[in-house]
């Protein structure tokens, strides 16, 4: 096996020539650990920070990326009961799936139900459980709550818009562009607003009759802090998960009183599945909503794991929709 398993390693900072292949010793799997062969790899925006430099690895070049990933346990370490041999499995942990097999710690593992394929959970690690811990933790959305999520058309907020709706909430998504709103409302929001277009602020206002919104998930950040304050009903939340323009300059707690004594919170997905009971509890969860047809995982692009140079590429030029993935 280990003359057949390789990575593809980002050898320095730069554009998406720096991938090489490289053979990797696979030792037998320590206490607590688990090995595992990887059957999907998911593919995240935050990848290409990383190998760009724009988010230094925090051990530095040469580094293996991916955070999520899907596969069967082939052996695992002493004291190991939570997987065992031939268990189908997946994760989201920083770093290391660009390979065909990985020594694990096996407390990051959940198994994947029958209902739900490797490609959907590989798929849905990362982002399905940033969708989990927005709608039942940072802001508990219930039937009949109006909120509003920014970047509706993207990986979370695809998820969002269609959990939301299952959950009897009216979400309102805002997107850039008549196709990516197209593709929002597709995923199930009452009203997609494109701000390139118009004026969010003043459309959440005359959709909600002036009452404004339970709360907004904005994972934009720069763009959009301003006027996410200004749509939240008295009391509202503020959920800030990201920052794709940038961070949200000149935040200061006045900012919370003056727009109707708002809550506000900057979440992280890693500090809501730190515990393994929050772990399996979240993915159980997520797993279940998947596999009722609910809220589905769209996989549009699927490279081999040599090609993610391509991956990268395609993924950089907006040529990807939905979820892309990499296959050992």
């Amino acid at each position: 096996m280990a003359d057949q398993a390789f990575a593809m390693v980002a050898t320095k900072a730069g554009n998406a020539s720096v991938f090489k292949k490289q053979a990797i010793e696979l030792p037998k799997p320590k206490k607590g650990e688990a090995l595992i062969r990887h059957t999907a790899i998911g593919l995240n925006f935050i990848d290409v920070y990383l190998r760009t430099g724009l988010y230094p690895p925090p051990g530095g070049y040469p580094v293996i990326l991916g955070g999520e990933g899907a596969g069967v346990v082939e052996a695992v370490g002493a004291g190991v009961k939570d997987v065992k041999k031939g268990d189908r499995v997946a994760y989201t942990i920083p770093g290391g799936a660009y390979a065909t097999h990985r020594i694990i710690a096996a407390d990051r593992l959940v198994k994947v139900p029958k209902a739900v394929s490797d490609e959907e959970a590989a798929a849905a690690m990362l982002k399905g459980l940033t969708a989990q811990y927005l709608l039942h933790d940072c802001y508990k959305a219930k039937k009949g709550d109006t909120v509003l999520v920014h970047a509706a058309a993207g990986g979370v907020g695809l998820i969002v818009g269609q959990w939301a709706k299952a959950k009897g909430v009216i979400a309102i998504g805002t997107a850039g562009g008549p196709e990516k709103c197209k593709l929002a409302k597709k995923a199930g929001y009452a009203h997609v607003i494109d701000y390139r277009a118009k004026d969010f602020v003043k459309e959440v206002a005359r959709l909600t009759k002036n009452k404004g919104v339970a709360a907004v998930y904005d994972s934009v950040g720069k763009d959009t802090y301003p006027g996410s304050l200004q749509c939240l009903r008295k009391f509202g939340t503020f959920v800030a998960f990201g920052q794709s323009s940038g961070v949200a300059e000149n935040f200061k707690l006045a900012d919370l009183s003056a727009n109707g004594s708002l809550f506000a919170t900057r979440p992280t997905l890693f500090n809501f599945i730190a515990e393994r009971e929050e772990l399996v509890k979240r993915a159980r969860q997520l797993f279940s909503v998947i596999g009722s047809g609910k809220v589905k995982i769209q996989v549009n692009q699927t490279f081999p794991l040599a090609d993610v140079a391509k991956a990268h590429r395609a993924l950089e030029g907006r040529k990807t929709t939905g979820q892309t993935l990499l296959i050992p």
